[in-house]
């Protein structure tokens, strides 16, 4: 949309074409992250530059050419931002209140020598204008991607480098993993059902517990048996896997009950007990897809 502006630019020779380009950059650029509330929020940014237009209008052409100080000045424009700039401050059509302040002072102009040129002011609306409903339009010809094929999405790409984490933990540093985890939570759609979160919390937490195993597992003498473990979650053996761990909850039980590194194993056992819990209660999302 924005190369579609500046071509428009280009062929008719605009003298506003720049201010079009702008305004279609700002609303794309800023919104197209909001994915499926990018439309709604960019609509009404279109209506705030509308109304935006009028009060700039307003102030520029009615209230501006009856004052003659620099403290008259600040309280004419004050009359109009000061009022918006509270707006944009509530929750209630914040996009509307940014899109009425996006484009007030760009109209109006203020300068030192005021000059009062009709047809240059309704140009540059027309061009701001222009430019917000244009990036208004590129969310309805090329709408986002639904909620459904999000979640699912950040759900395979969860459970791929979880199989990747698996297969060679030693690379992942836990605060690496919990960050890339903590971002694909904060993208989840609202629409995502409470079963898909739980999945994604889920191996957040296996993945930050498969890699505090990876580091003490070797000090107890239980790194092959940890290895065929996460083995077989790599490979997408629910089953094998559960049963591994399972194997590997008993040697840490017998651990527990005594010797000098008995506070460790029942430490371990602990981090055991909520892995295999978890391919128990989320078999179907662990047995998913294709193995590491």
């Amino acid at each position: 949309m924005i190369g579609a502006a500046a071509l428009f630019w280009i062929v008719t020779a605009w003298p506003n074409g720049a201010f079009a380009i702008t305004f279609t950059t700002i609303v794309v650029t800023l919104l197209a992250p909001r994915a499926d509330e990018a439309y709604a929020l960019a609509f009404g940014f279109s209506v705030g530059v509308g109304l935006g237009t009028v009060g700039a209008a307003i102030i520029g052409f009615a209230a501006l050419p009856t004052v003659e100080t620099f403290l008259g000045f600040s309280i004419m424009i004050g009359l109009y931002l000061i009022p918006v700039g509270a707006g944009v401050a509530q929750p209630w059509q914040t996009a509307t209140f940014i899109g009425m302040t996006y484009n007030f002072i760009p109209l109006l102009a203020p300068a030192n020598q005021m000059t009062y040129d009709t047809v240059q002011f309704y140009n540059s609306a027309l061009a701001i204008a222009a430019g917000s409903v244009a990036g208004a339009l590129s969310f309805r010809l090329l709408p986002p991607l639904s909620p459904a094929f999000r979640t699912r999405r950040l759900l395979a790409l969860s459970l791929r480098d979880l199989r990747r984490l698996a297969t060679d933990p030693a690379r992942w540093a836990r605060k690496d993993w919990e960050g890339l985890m903590h971002t694909r939570i904060g993208a989840l759609p609202d629409a995502a059902e409470p079963l898909q979160r739980s999945q994604i919390m889920t191996a957040l937490s296996v993945g930050s517990e498969v890699i505090n195993l990876r580091r003490i597992a070797p000090q107890l003498g239980l790194g092959a048996e940890l290895d065929a473990a996460l083995a077989a979650l790599a490979q997408g053996h629910g089953a094998a896997a559960t049963a591994r761990f399972a194997g590997l909850d008993r040697r840490l039980a017998a651990l527990a009950e005594s010797g000098p590194q008995a506070f460790l194993a029942l430490r371990t056992r602990a981090m055991v007990l909520l892995v295999r819990d978890a391919l128990v209660q989320h078999g179907a999302y662990f047995d998913a897809g294709e193995g590491a």
